[in-house]
């Protein structure tokens, strides 16, 4: 494949990916008193798990393989992507609005993957990157403050926004060593074995929350977003987002995810009704622009 070529399917795998994530942060707001979190990132994996098997059974033994010669890097793929992101974001979902959950998320991500790759791995950070990085983030800041100052600076971050801000470490560790993946596994044998690993890290704080939490309503709403989350957010997304990691670097693809409140809020346009505004047109412009300028540099 041209090197052109797997550059734009890269952007367009990590645009596909936010997309798809953008609704995360709401459902991890709407549903966190119908179930606790833990249990609801539980039953995601386990669904998204249950998904893949049948999809990667014939390749159990590169699996069961690949788990022999490298445990460590598995267990740390699995609990970072899978058992600690999602489930500090539920559990920031009952602290914080929505809208902290994805812009403290998005903002802070992208920058981890920055710093601990150059810190970690000697990645060289080019003048170009670093200015959209600073266009994404102003395009973020300018869409929380719904262009005002006085509303950004009465922002105030509380307890959850304090585990968002963990789970978004953990995920910044998690795109970090999905560069480092083993290519003699297919896709989405990488996944399963990620989210297997991830489920079963669960299981010990899923066993204690069923102990000390009102047991889960159950319901057809219920069922259909625990669905969602593991086709949708957990299969699908996570695909596409390690596909473009393979194509266009993991800090490229980092960056990707200010995506996520502008996705967030055309969402809102076309689902609550509400109306677009000046605001939404500026911060997407700077969004934008930022990310194109980014992706214009080929080589880390």
């Amino acid at each position: 494949m041209k090197t052109e070529t797997k550059s734009w399917l890269g952007v367009l795998l990590a645009v596909i990916a936010t997309l798809i994530w953008s609704g995360n942060f709401i459902i991890a707001r709407s549903v966190h008193n119908s179930i606790p979190p833990v249990s609801l990132a539980f039953y995601r994996w386990l669904c998204a798990t249950l998904i893949l098997l049948p999809l990667v059974w014939k390749d159990r033994v590169a699996i069961a393989r690949a788990v022999r010669e490298q445990p460590g890097y598995y267990l740390a793929i699995g609990i970072t992507g899978v058992s600690l992101f999602n489930t500090l974001v539920y559990v920031a979902g009952k602290y914080s609005p929505a809208i902290n959950l994805a812009l403290v998320g998005t903002t802070s991500s992208p920058l981890m993957v920055i710093l601990l790759g150059r810190i970690v791995f000697k990645e060289r950070i080019s003048w170009l990157r670093a200015i959209g990085l600073l266009l994404c983030m102003s395009g973020i800041l300018f869409l929380m403050a719904k262009g005002s100052w006085e509303n950004l600076l009465a922002l105030r971050f509380g307890k959850g926004d304090l585990w968002i801000l963990a789970g978004a470490l953990a995920f910044a560790i998690y795109t970090l060593l999905v560069r480092k993946k083993n290519d003699s596994l297919k896709p989405d044998s990488f996944l399963f074995l990620a989210f297997l690993i991830g489920t079963i890290c669960l299981v010990p704080f899923y066993a204690w929350e069923l102990n000390s939490s009102v047991p889960v309503q159950w319901n057809l709403g219920l069922a259909g977003i625990i669905l969602y989350l593991g086709l949708g957010a957990s299969v699908i997304a996570f695909l596409c987002w390690n596909g473009a990691i393979s194509r266009i670097g993991a800090v490229r693809t980092s960056l990707f995810g200010n995506l996520i409140p502008l996705f967030s809020s055309i969402e809102a346009l076309w689902l609550l009704n509400e109306q677009l505004g000046w605001v939404h047109l500026i911060s997407g412009l700077l969004i934008l622009s930022g990310l194109v300028l980014a992706n214009r540099i080929q080589k880390l």
